[in-house]
C-alpha cells in the first residue's frame, strides 16, 4: 500500500548536493515485460549524457551512474499494474521508492536536487485515503482504506461486564451503571485512537461499523473535526463479520461519497461559469486557457478524449490547426489533446479531478476555474 508516510519521506527528501532522478512512466494494460522495459530503458538513456559530465563531482556521478542502472534493471523484476509507475532515486542517499500509479501520466524523467512530485501528486489526490473502524462495546479493529487496498492499523480489547447476576432493587442499576461506564471509556480511547490516526496519517474519510444500537453511541465521542469527516456508516455484527463483508461496505460508502462530492464539485464550476465568475466550460476555451496557463483546476469527464493539436515551443493546445498563432511554428498532431491538456495543467501547478458520476459535465468534457480573466483567442492559423 501507498501509505501516507512514504509519500511524505519523498516529498522532504533533499539530495543535498548529490541527484535525484525522477521518472515517470505510463503502463498500459496488457503490456508485457519487454514493452515497458523499452520504456523505461529509453527514459533512462536520455540522463545518460548526465552521468559522463566529467564537470560534475565524483561522488554525484557515481550516485546518477547507479541510479540508471538500477532503473534500467528494475521492470525486468517483476509486472507492474496497469496505470503509470513513479520513480524516485538516489543511490548516494538511500532513496530509491516505486510508486504505482492508478492513472497512466505522461512518461517523463527529471534530474534535479529535490524529487520531481507533482504528476505523482497530481494523481493520488484524486483518491481518499479512508480509515475504517468496526467497533462494539468491548472491541474496536481499525483499518486504512486506499485505492483498492486495506490494511490494518490496530486492533484495541476493553474490559466489559459479562452476563452480570443483577441482583433485586439497586443493585441492578449499579451494574447497568457499571456496564455503561465500560462502554464509555472503550469508545473515549478509541476515539482518541483515531484522532491521533487522523493527526500523523493523513487521513480524509471516516468510515464507522458496527450494530445499529452501538454506532450512534460511539459516534458522540468523536471530536467535532472527526464527526465532520465521518463519510457514512454500516451496519454488521463485528464479532461475525468477515473481512471480505467490511471491505465491501466501506468501498460503498467511499463511492456514494465521492459521487456526491462530484456532483457538488461540478455545479459549483458550471454555476460559476453561468454567473460570469472566473471558470470555463468545454474544450475550445479549456484549451485556451491552458494555453495561457490560466486554469487553477480543471475538471474532466472521465475516459473523455478528442484528438487536437500542440505547440511544444509555446504550449498552444487547440482542435485544429497547422501554424501556432503565438509561436507561428508548426503544430503537432496529438491523438488526445484532453490528456496533453490535463499534463499542461499539472506543468503549470494547477489540480486536475477525473469525474466518474453522471454530472451535468458530461455536455462539455472539461471545465475549469481560472486564475485570470481570459485574454480574446487569437483567430484561427490558415
Amino acid at each position: 500500500m501507498i501509505t501516507a508516510e512514504t509519500i511524505n519521506r519523498i516529498i522532504r527528501f533533499q539530495g543535498n548536493g548529490l541527484p535525484v532522478v525522477s521518472l515517470y512512466v505510463p503502463v498500459t494494460t496488457g503490456a508485457d515485460r519487454r514493452e515497458v522495459q523499452s520504456r523505461v530503458t529509453n527514459l533512462a538513456d536520455r540522463i545518460d549524457p548526465l552521468a559522463k559530465d566529467r564537470s560534475a563531482g565524483h561522488e554525484w556521478l557515481l550516485s546518477l551512474r547507479a541510479d540508471i542502472e538500477r532503473i534500467k534493471e528494475r521492470p525486468g523484476d517483476d509486472n507492474w499494474p496497469p496505470g503509470a509507475m513513479a520513480i524516485f532515486a538516489c543511490s548516494g542517499r538511500g532513496l530509491y521508492e516505486e510508486i504505482p500509479l492508478p492513472r497512466g501520466v505522461r512518461d517523463r524523467i527529471v534530474v534535479d536536487e529535490t524529487p520531481f512530485v507533482r504528476p505523482m501528486l497530481a494523481v493520488l489526490d484524486e483518491y481518499h485515503r479512508s480509515c475504517v473502524v468496526v467497533i462494539d462495546k468491548e472491541s474496536a479493529r481499525i483499518w486504512e482504506l486506499y485505492q483498492d487496498e486495506m490494511r490494518e492499523l490496530t486492533h484495541v480489547k476493553d474490559r466489559v461486564l459479562r452476563k452480570p447476576n443483577y441482583a433485586a432493587g439497586g443493585d441492578e442499576d449499579r451494574v447497568r451503571n457499571r456496564a455503561d461506564e465500560l462502554s464509555k471509556r472503550h469508545y473515549r480511547r478509541v476515539a482518541g485512537i483515531l484522532d491521533e490516526l487522523f493527526r500523523a496519517g493523513g487521513y480524509e474519510l471516516l468510515i464507522v461499523g458496527g450494530h445499529d444500537y452501538e454506532v450512534p453511541a460511539f459516534l458522540e465521542f468523536l471530536s467535532y473535526d472527526l464527526r465532520n469527516r465521518v463519510a457514512g456508516s454500516f451496519s454488521i455484527d463485528p464479532s461475525a463479520a468477515s473481512l471480505a463483508e467490511i471491505r465491501a461496505n466501506a468501498d460503498s460508502i467511499v463511492q456514494r461519497y465521492e459521487s456526491t462530492a462530484e456532483q457538488r464539485l461540478v455545479g459549483e464550476v458550471l454555476d460559476k461559469v453561468a454567473a460570469g465568475g472566473l471558470a470555463t466550460a468545454g474544450l475550445e476555451t479549456c484549451l485556451w486557457a491552458s494555453s495561457v496557463a490560466a486554469i487553477q483546476a480543471l475538471l474532466v469527464h472521465q475516459d473523455a478524449t478528442a484528438p487536437g493539436v500542440a505547440c511544444d515551443e509555446s504550449g498552444w493546445l487547440a482542435l485544429a490547426g497547422d501554424t501556432c498563432p503565438l509561436s507561428g511554428k508548426p503544430t503537432r498532431r496529438t491523438p488526445d489533446v484532453i490528456d496533453e491538456l490535463a499534463e499542461a495543467v499539472i506543468d503549470e501547478g494547477g489540480s486536475v479531478h477525473h469525474v466518474a458520476a453522471d454530472t451535468r459535465l458530461t455536455q462539455y468534457f472539461v471545465a475549469a476555474t481560472l486564475r485570470f480573466p481570459l485574454p480574446p483567442m487569437p483567430p484561427p492559423s490558415t
